[in-house]
Parts: C-alpha cells; sequence; structure tokens
C-alpha cells in the first residue's frame, strides 16, 4: 500500500466517524498529534518495551500503537489540507540523504 492510499484510507475514516462534522484547526491538528508522541512517552514512562503491543479491553495499546497514531494523525490531516505526503517524503529523504555527515553541528 502507498502512502497516498494510506492519507486518503485514515482521512475517510475520520470523515466517516464525524470527526469533520465541523471545522478544525491547524493548531488543534498539530495538538492531537503532539498528544500521541506524549502518549508514547508515557508509555515508555511506565516501562514498556519499544516493541510491546498489549490489549486493554480489545484496544491496542503500546509504544508502536502510539507511533501509528501519530501517523493516522498526520495522514488525515494532510488528506484533510490536500498535501501530497508521500512527495514531500520523497523530497526530504532526498535532501537528506545528500546532506554533509553530522550537519550544522548540533549535539541532540
Amino acid at each position: 500500500m502507498k502512502i497516498s492510499d494510506l492519507v486518503k484510507e485514515a482521512h475517510q475514516t475520520a470523515i466517516n466517524k464525524g470527526w469533520y462534522e465541523e471545522p478544525r484547526t491547524f493548531g488543534e491538528m498539530i495538538a492531537l498529534m503532539h498528544s500521541e508522541l506524549s502518549e508514547a512517552l508515557e508509555e515508555y514512562r511506565d516501562g514498556r518495551r519499544f516493541t510491546a503491543i498489549y490489549f486493554e479491553s480489545g484496544k491496542p495499546c503500546g509504544i508502536p500503537i502510539e507511533f501509528a497514531d501519530v501517523l493516522i494523525r498526520i495522514f488525515d490531516t494532510c488528506g484533510y489540507l490536500g498535501i501530497d505526503l508521500e512527495e514531500a517524503i520523497r523530497l526530504k529523504m532526498a535532501y537528506n540523504a545528500a546532506r554533509p555527515h553530522r550537519h550544522g553541528g548540533k549535539r541532540l
């Protein structure tokens, strides 16, 4: 499956589940992406292994699931805003591959 297919599917699911009955702001969408990363950090702080997936009342949980949620939020947002994420990833990866070793000299 292509990234563009995942973008379409994630956005259509959000529409079908009623998440676009009222307009969403860009800030709200960014905050929702950030919240999923925060949930991944909480899983880590709770001592979960990076690869562990567990279930609570049938709902998958764990760091991999929270990372999936981040991507689903990003895919949905790109679908909503008409962003060609697949092309953006290709462009950025090509640019990164051509950058010098440890470019910028930053430590973190």
